[in-house]
């Protein structure tokens, strides 16, 4: 094709903009007429016309009949006359090219543990992170740091209610009017700070973010920038990281600078030198020096300055990003997922199974440390790929899917292979230190450490993705802090740096702190589950190593627990959570066999509580006796499998249904074991809880019935009775018609009145 042709080409298809956007109509038109390619007639009709635009549709007359000739000698008059329409028209379709390849990579995402080929859609994974503008101060950043489960989600319900932001938010003017030109995103590694960077990218390629407001984003990833060789201009630099030449860039950031959004994603790994603060400035788009200078001149403004900014970054090098970065600056934070945001990452993750999701949240829910851990979407991300993969394979939807010291285990793992780039120390180095700094904490009862005892124990803290930094006001200085993501992960390593020590002082400390401080619990539950084999394996790759003689004297020390003096509730399910998390079969099956009785106050019950006893329960034997277990109807519906094992026991049941009361006879007629077992369930109502006692030495059923159950019996009452007559030892029901009493009668008085 020729220039003539080409011209033409380019006139057709942007005459519609043409038409409305040209205002030198009658200088084109008399340059024009004077080379004889406009007649005198033709150019009286241009002229008379009242708009630019009418003036125009009368150009186009001539312009088509003339040929592509006319029209390239009319390209060349706009070029000169219109440069800034003339520069837009001819980079409009080179952003819509880059636009389009954008929305071709950016819509999938790969995994941690993704294989070569392998995605997934960026809009079946992403969930809105909750974005908080707004610095928290010290109170109420320990109250995050401490809290869990439900009160957790509130603290969180309590931060968003007047200064959570969307995407879309970011940077609108505030409540004086003024907009931000460079806005800074901050967040805990495995936050999600990269997937949002993407959706930003996508949405705005998409048509659905910032339109209008930014003619073009670019995205920067600063790990690759710090591995780009020599010395780059900044257009250099941009088109390494897209699909755009070096031209085409610079021709767009000359046109309208003020329309150019930046995204640099991960400021924290950039490699800064020490001569940061001295480097001569350079304002030129086309001058080079090292990349990490550029990209410093971009961040002050003095390259591009009409430009924005948006930088993600850890806690850990804000403050260093804040003095870098040009004004006027906005602070944000995504702090992770809201329950909402939870329960909808869970429903992404599981869209084709919706019984999968229910089960798999529910299970979640119920585990306090877990749930708050979700918070943070890597978290979210590797119990949702556990879970899916235990019940691939089977798995009951009560057991133990996993462990939560596995869990936190797995995250550690996640966050050491990719999110830690050029450690400064080995990790067994790293997770022994941040084990020693959160023993101090523990012992010292703090969860925010000073800047002071952290630099002491972390050879770098900036670099380190397990901590948080702070930065406070005291009076007319700053103070700097650091803490561990959440107080359940200063647990796990306080744990971690117990059971690396030798053995004699791991076990001081461990049973030591277990006694004197109840808040060690979670400590020494955390020190089990890190005994685990598979865990052991798993640490071993690190380079970490548990002595056996920990593992032997570890086990004992729970043995002669289970055998001493009779046990409080809460000490029951504190062992109960150790024999859970160490999770070995042989072991626990060994524990429960010298724990003939189980006591309990009839205290309600958390549903990691029942999952524990369920797991315990499945490893023994039998069990003596268990006493005042109390019991939703969920509850009673796990329990109900193992419950064969208990010789005898008392339960409490919350408002048991008509199906609870099948359940409950189905489970204890099936095989006869009313023969050797006696249970007692007691119901749970306004009044109080009313269980019926035993009147006979005789094994029995005893079961209290809500009365507008056996009042009136219903029929699966009836049918069932059946199998209660089968028994070869005398059945007891209490009939609760006008309160509590009591009746021992013989099978054909009590089928006579159910009959009745």
């Amino acid at each position: 094709m020729d220039q003539d042709s080409e011209r033409a080409r380019f006139v057709d298809a942007h005459w519609p903009k043409l038409v409305q956007r040209v205002n030198t109509v009658m200088p084109i038109a008399d340059e024009l007429q004077s080379r004889g390619m406009l007649e005198y007639e033709a150019y009286c009709k241009i002229e008379a016309a009242v708009t630019n635009q009418e003036k125009m549709r009368e150009f186009y007359k001539v312009l088509h009949s003339g040929g592509d000739k006319v029209k390239s000698a009319f390209y060349s008059r706009l070029e000169i006359h219109e440069p800034p329409l003339f520069r837009d028209l001819k980079i409009s379709p080179v952003i819509d090219k880059y636009m389009k390849r954008i929305c071709s990579e950016y819509q999938y995402v790969t995994e941690y543990n993704s294989l070569p080929g392998e995605h997934m859609l960026l809009s079946e994974r992403f969930t809105q992170p909750l974005i908080l503008q707004k610095h928290r101060d010290r109170i109420e950043r320990e109250e995050e740091i401490r809290s869990s489960g439900e009160s957790f989600q509130q603290v969180l319900s309590s931060r968003s209610s007047g200064d959570s932001v969307q995407l879309s938010s970011l940077f609108d003017p505030d409540d004086s009017g003024i907009s931000p030109s460079s806005v800074i995103l901050q967040g805990n590694s495995g936050n999600g700070k990269s997937f949002t960077v993407q959706k930003i990218m996508m949405d705005w390629a998409s048509g659905d973010l910032y339109k209008g407001r930014f003619d073009i984003v670019f995205h920067l990833k600063c790990k690759e920038i710090n591995r780009i060789p020599g010395e780059k201009s900044l257009v250099e630099i941009l088109s390494c990281s897209c699909s755009l030449t070096s031209d085409e860039i610079s021709q767009i950031l000359q046109q309208s600078p003020e329309k150019v959004l930046v995204v640099i994603d991960g400021f924290d790994e950039l490699k800064l030198p020490q001569d940061i603060n001295d480097t001569s400035a350079h304002t030129d788009l086309l001058q080079k020096a090292r990349p990490v200078d550029t990209l410093c001149a971009l961040l002050r403004g003095r390259i591009l300055p009409e430009s924005f900014l948006l930088v993600s970054s850890r806690s850990t090098a804000t403050d260093t990003l804040s003095n870098l970065l040009k004004g006027p600056q906005r602070f944000s934070e995504i702090v992770g997922f809201s329950e909402k945001g939870v329960e909808e990452y869970f429903r992404k993750y599981y869209f084709q199974n919706e019984e999968l999701h229910k089960k798999a949240y529910t299970y979640v829910k119920a585990n306090e440390s877990l749930i708050t851990a979700c918070s943070i979407p890597v978290v979210c991300w590797i119990i949702c790929t556990t879970i899916q993969e235990r019940f691939k394979y089977g798995a009951h939807k009560t057991s133990g899917l996993e462990t939560t010291t596995s869990i936190y285990v797995d995250f550690v793992c996640t966050l050491l292979k990719h999110h830690c780039q050029d450690l400064s120390q080995s990790v067994p180095t790293l997770l022994r230190s941040l084990g020693q700094l959160a023993e101090r904490g523990m012992q010292e009862q703090q969860v925010l450490l000073d800047e002071k005892s952290v630099n002491e124990t972390i050879s770098d803290p900036a670099g380190n993705p397990f901590l948080c930094k702070f930065l406070f006001k005291r009076r007319i200085h700053q103070e700097t802090m650091f803490s561990f993501m959440h107080l359940s992960f200063q647990e796990f390593f306080t744990a971690l740096y117990y059971v690396l020590l030798d053995e004699e002082e791991s076990l001081r400390k461990l049973i030591m702190d277990s006694s004197s401080k109840p808040r060690f619990a979670a400590v020494v539950q955390f020190a089990f589950g890190l005994l685990n084999e598979k865990v052991r394996s798993t640490l071993i790759e690190h380079g970490l190593l548990i002595r056996p003689k920990t593992q032997d004297h570890l086990k004992e020390w729970i043995l002669e627990k289970i055998k001493g003096c009779s046990l409080s509730s809460t000490a029951v399910f504190f062992v109960l959570h150790c024999l859970y998390e160490l999770h070995e079969g042989d072991f626990v099956k060994e524990a429960m066999g010298s724990w003939k009785k189980i006591k309990l106050d009839g205290q309600s019950l958390r549903r990691t509580d029942v999952c524990a006893l369920l797991y315990c329960s499945q490893c023994c034997q039998s069990i003596e006796e268990i006493s005042h277990l109390y019991l939703t109807s969920e509850d009673l519906s796990m329990i109900l499998p193992v419950l064969h094992k208990f010789k005898e026991a008392r339960l409490i049941i919350e408002d048991p249904s008509d199906s609870d009361f099948v359940e409950l006879i189905n489970t204890l007629t099936r095989g006869h074991t009313l023969s050797s077992q006696r249970v007692e369930a007691g119901l749970l109502q306004e009044d109080g809880i009313k269980i019926l006692q035993r009147t006979n030495t005789r094994p029995s059923c005893v079961m209290t019935i809500n009365g507008s159950i056996c009042n009136k019996p219903s029929q699966k009452c009836t049918d069932y009775y059946d199998r209660l007559t089968r028994c070869n030892q005398e059945v007891k029901i209490l009939l609760n018609d006008q309160g509590f009493s009591m009746e021992t009668l013989h099978r054909p008085s009590i089928y006579e009145r159910m009959r009745r």
